[in-house]
C-alpha cells in the first residue's frame, strides 16, 4: 500500500511517521508528477488558503478533485478537513468541495485557543485529540456522518471514501485514526 502525503505544508512528516509505523509506504506529494499510483492521500493541516493556492499552482486541484470523486480514500485533518468541505459558514472560499459538510473555519480562534481534549470517536474508541487553531463542522448532510463532537461540535466527519477530523491525530502517538483510514481503503 502507497499513501501519498501532501507536503505543501503543515505536519506532514508526522503523518508519515504515523503510516509508516503502520507499515505503509508513504511519498511526499511537492510537486505533480508525485502524484500517480497511490492508494489513498492525505491532506494536513496548516493554512488552507495558502494550500488552495499550491494546489493550484502545482496543477492538482482539478485532478485530486476528480479522483476524490472518483473513489480515492482521503484523510484530511485540520486545513484538510476545510479543503474537503463543500462550504466554509465564514468564508467564501470553497477549495475541493467533495465533502458533504459546512465548516467553519478557525472556530476555536487563534494559536491560543489551542487545545487538548479526550473524546470518542466512532470506530476508534477513546481518543486524545489536538486542536490548533482549529475548524468544525456546523453541519453535515447527505451520506457523510458525524464521527465524533467535542463540546457539542462535530470534529470528525466520514463520508464514503472521505474522512476529515478537525484535530491532528498525527501529534500524538495513539496510531488508532491513521488505522481507521487505512481501513477504508479497499
Amino acid at each position: 500500500m502507497k499513501i501519498g502525503v501532501f507536503a505543501l505544508q503543515g505536519a506532514f512528516i508526522e503523518h508519515e511517521r504515523a503510516l509508516r509505523a503502520l507499515g505503509v509506504d508513504t511519498v511526499e506529494i511537492r510537486r505533480r508528477e508525485h502524484y500517480q499510483s497511490l492508494d489513498g492521500v492525505v491532506l494536513c493541516g496548516g493554512e488552507s488558503t495558502v494550500q488552495g493556492k499550491l494546489l493550484r499552482e502545482i496543477g492538482l486541484m482539478d485532478p485530486l478533485k476528480r479522483d476524490i470523486e472518483a473513489g480515492l480514500p482521503v484523510f484530511g485533518t485540520c486545513a484538510g478537513m476545510i479543503l474537503l468541505a463543500s462550504k466554509l459558514s465564514n468564508d467564501e472560499s470553497v477549495y475541493l468541495g467533495t465533502m458533504s459538510a459546512i465548516v467553519r473555519r478557525n472556530a476555536y480562534g487563534r494559536q491560543l485557543g489551542s487545545f487538548k481534549r479526550e473524546a470518542q470517536m466512532e470506530g476508534v474508541g477513546s481518543y486524545p485529540m489536538v486542536f490548533i487553531r482549529a475548524p468544525f463542522v456546523e453541519k453535515v448532510y447527505g451520506d457523510a456522518r458525524s464521527l465524533a463532537e467535542v463540546d457539542g461540535h462535530i470534529v470528525a466527519v466520514r463520508q464514503k471514501n472521505m474522512l476529515a477530523t478537525a484535530f491532528h491525530p498525527e501529534l500524538t502517538d495513539d496510531l488508532r485514526v491513521h488505522q481507521y483510514f487505512l481501513g477504508m481503503i479497499g
